[in-house]
């Protein structure tokens, strides 16, 4: 108890208004965050009520939430692999050694959170599932070699990917939706047609959103974070932090020696390589990049890294535990999913939305929408199916670039979970925390964050012409 008070009081007295202000939220998202399954049930009871509200009736969404509950157990499954595939490959000794070698970059406190949402906020683009379990385990690393880490500010720096530009990256599922035709719901695409990711992610309005947000995401994790007399490391928080890397054990039989042999491995290897080859050469690299994809392709670079089934099947049994918060409470959100998408709740407040919105206001309306729905619906894929019909028919009327629409959502939808628990359960699990332990960082970037893409939205929507949908 000695140990706290003067973290209180010097946080009150010493460092820049960021500093102060990013301790006083830790500070009080400590004492009255819920618990992440709380926080899924009380949005439960949110949306029940919103669904009254509606006109739906109690017995109504009662089924929605009982038949939906189950709905998402294969997309699930496809998190629980992701944690377990990011895992194995984060835990391989080269990929470990590669850990290491970035731990050993920042020197200082401050530097080392900053360091951390930066190969967060980059690796995202790419992956975000390796974005969460690499950042988590660079985060074990560094507050093992520089002392003095505030443990929770150097957590919520290893979320920022999820919580900024992971939707302008390669694994933005609406954009690899869109450019789809074969993965575009029939009615959906009547309405839009294809969209191809020349008019999403790879124009230089969406680069250079992404580019200002890490930035800026970066800036708000150097300047927010305590120093070191300031800080709760994670011995203060009771968080014993052990090297992520694999003992591989010698055989001790001659039955083992398919075990310990990496020729299992090689043959399992070329088949799935070649599978992944396959898929590209048929589909093209671009329409080839899906959930399943990634999945399938850190598994087996997860095996080949760790080169012994031995070694593969140790990795995967020390990556078990972070899964445990998925498992239970993503059946929790799919019965809010299936109560938002079978009332009329999100019918009405785009309606609304459309109502008031003109070519100009629009991009802020949307966004403003995308955001909150968010909180209640917290999956890209999944509420981009709930939104886009009437987003991008509402678009069309208001002749509004398509492709840019997308990114809106992408962008906004993003800001949600910078407060919302929902992904930050794999990264919990790995970091040995509660989300009311960083979510008083997350906040603070979520306050700055949150004004800086509205207005980027809107003002780089003025530089994009209105096409017509793409005829199929």
């Amino acid at each position: 108890m000695a140990d706290r008070n003067p973290v209180r009081r010097s946080s009150k007295t010493e460092g820049n208004v960021f500093m102060r202000t990013g301790m006083a939220l830790a500070d009080w998202s400590e004492r009255w965050f819920p618990d992440a399954l709380v926080f899924a049930m009380g949005a439960v009871v949110i949306v029940f009520a919103g669904g009254l509200v509606s006109g739906s009736t109690a017995s109504d969404l009662i089924g929605d939430f009982g038949d939906g509950f189950w709905k998402l157990v294969p997309f699930t499954m496809q998190m629980v692999m992701i944690i377990i595939g990011g895992y194995v490959v984060a835990t391989s000794l080269p990929v470990a050694r590669l850990v290491r070698r970035l731990a050993a970059v920042p020197r200082t406190p401050r530097s080392a959170v900053a360091f951390v949402a930066l190969v967060s906020t980059t690796s995202s683009l790419v992956s975000w599932g390796f974005s969460l379990i690499f950042s988590a385990l660079l985060v074990r690393e560094i507050v093992q070699r520089v002392r003095g880490v505030d443990y929770r500010a150097a957590s919520a720096a290893a979320y920022l990917g999820m919580g900024s530009v992971w939707g302008l990256g390669l694994s933005s599922s609406a954009a690899l939706m869109m450019a789809t035709p074969a993965a575009i719901p029939p009615e959906l695409l009547r309405v839009s047609g294809r969209i191809p990711l020349t008019e999403t992610i790879f124009t230089w309005q969406s680069v250079l959103t992404a580019f200002v947000l890490i930035l800026v995401s970066v800036s708000v994790a150097y300047v927010s974070a305590p120093t070191a007399e300031n800080s709760k490391t994670a011995e203060t928080l009771g968080v014993s932090v052990k090297p992520s890397v694999l003992i591989v054990e010698n055989r001790s039989s001659p039955g083992e020696w398919l075990e310990h042999s990496g020729v299992l491995t090689i043959f399992i290897c070329a088949i799935g390589f070649t599978y992944l080859g396959q898929i590209v050469f048929a589909r093209g690299l671009r329409a080839a990049l899906d959930l399943n994809t990634y999945n399938f392709l850190f598994i087996t670079l997860g095996l080949l890294l760790c080169w012994t089934p031995r070694a593969f099947a140790r990795a995967v049994a020390g990556s078990v535990p972070a899964t445990a918060g998925v498992l239970i409470q993503f059946p929790f959100y799919a019965g809010i999913f299936a109560m938002v998408t079978k009332s009329s709740m999100s019918q009405q407040l785009a309606q609304f939305f459309v109502h008031i919105s003109t070519e100009r206001t629009y991009p802020i309306l949307i966004a403003l929408y995308s955001s909150a729905l968010g909180m209640f619906v917290p999956s890209g894929g999944g509420k981009w199916l709930i939104e886009a019909p009437y987003v991008l028919q509402a678009a069309i009327q208001n002749r509004v670039n398509l492709g840019w629409v997308v990114q809106i959502y992408n962008t906004a939808e993003a800001l949600p979970n910078l407060i919302n628990p929902f992904w930050m359960l794999p990264l919990l699990g790995l970091l040995g925390i509660r989300a009311r332990q960083m979510v008083g960082y997350t906040v603070l970037q979520l306050l700055v964050n949150l004004p800086l893409v509205f207005f980027l939205m809107w003002l780089l929507a003025r530089t994009l012409p209105y096409r017509p949908p793409i005829p199929l």
